[in-house]
């Protein structure tokens, strides 16, 4: 009886992403699938391959001989931040998560090319070098417009599209809210405890199975012993105001837009105009929610997902 329960909790520290005391400020039943989940994220290797130079870090779950479903973070984020929706997926799919150039595991630009192409050409590379095709793609907010446009350039490899709360469009005033957080975060943090607080407020609807590999993965300390986010501030030079439609009219697979009930990244004319513009685009609104809707509510949202890629087979 005893040796169970230490396997028990083992396993409940494993869910909650135990590091250097990172856990435990807030307690949640573990689950049979969350159990499932965690010992699918054990069967995970970091991989590496050179684009152009460049060091470029992904997550492969296994499962090569099936059909490839690449996974593309947003700005800021990491590979790991799919951790809590891939092993959903690994059944079915060759899942691979990728840390886009300037984040993570990943190289920095020297010359800050952190242009949306710049980071559709380190797919392009991760691609050509695995030897994919019949590819399913998703990404959300920055990763989202990289997966339209890869889809866009190469309709020949893609099967279907899902873009996470963002279209081919990003406004002036998104770019210049971004270098201004990211001026404001220079200081970093004294602790992973200290920014997992911040993200709880900030983010009250996601629950730890997303904040605490973010913060795990996601950080690194700073000569000077401070916590800062694995990203190269350079980053700022790519954000800039974007106009992808040229790519995205070109895309021949099935789309799938899933939005925010609460965000602005995707206006209504824009919406209308990619139904106008994409014979195969399906757009679902999931009310109440932010800009991460795979975030706050992954259950209804891979529910969402599920049935449009019962369409595309």
């Amino acid at each position: 009886m005893k040796g169970l329960v230490a396997v028990v909790i083992g396993l409940t520290a494993l869910l909650i992403g135990t590091r250097d005391g990172l856990a435990g400020q807030r307690q949640e039943t573990v689950s049979s699938a969350d159990l499932s989940r965690q010992s699918a994220a054990s069967a995970t290797a970091d991989r590496f391959i050179i684009v152009s130079g460049l060091r470029v870090h992904y997550v492969d779950w296994g499962n090569p001989g099936a059909p490839p479903l690449i996974l593309i973070h947003g700005l800021d984020r990491v590979s790991r931040t799919f951790d809590h929706l891939a092993p959903h997926f690994t059944g079915r799919y060759h899942v691979i998560a990728i840390d886009m150039r300037g984040h993570g595991d990943s190289g920095w630009d020297p010359e800050g090319r952190y242009l949306v192409e710049d980071h559709v050409g380190d797919v392009e590379g991760l691609v050509q070098q695995l030897g994919l095709k019949n590819i399913t793609i998703w990404g959300n907010s920055t990763g989202g417009r990289v997966a339209q446009v890869f889809a866009g350039k190469h309709p020949d490899l893609v099967s279907a599209v899902i873009s996470e709360d963002v279209g081919p469009e990003r406004p002036r005033q998104i770019a210049d809210n971004y270098s201004r957080r990211v001026a404001q975060e220079e200081a970093g943090w004294a602790t992973e405890e200290e920014l997992l607080a911040q993200l709880r407020r900030s983010n009250a609807g996601v629950s730890d199975a997303v904040l605490v590999p973010y913060v795990r993965y996601g950080t690194k300390r700073r000569a000077d012993g401070r916590l800062v986010w694995k990203r190269d501030p350079q980053l700022v030079k790519g954000f800039v105001a974007t106009d992808l439609w040229r790519y995205v009219r070109e895309i021949k697979a099935p789309i799938l837009y899933v939005i925010g009930g609460r965000s602005t990244i995707v206006p209504l004319e824009t919406q209308d105009e990619l139904k106008k513009t994409l014979p195969k685009v399906r757009i679902v609104t999931m009310p109440g929610l932010g800009h991460y809707p795979s975030d706050e509510k992954p259950q209804e949202f891979l529910a969402i997902v599920d049935e449009f890629l019962k369409t595309t087979l």
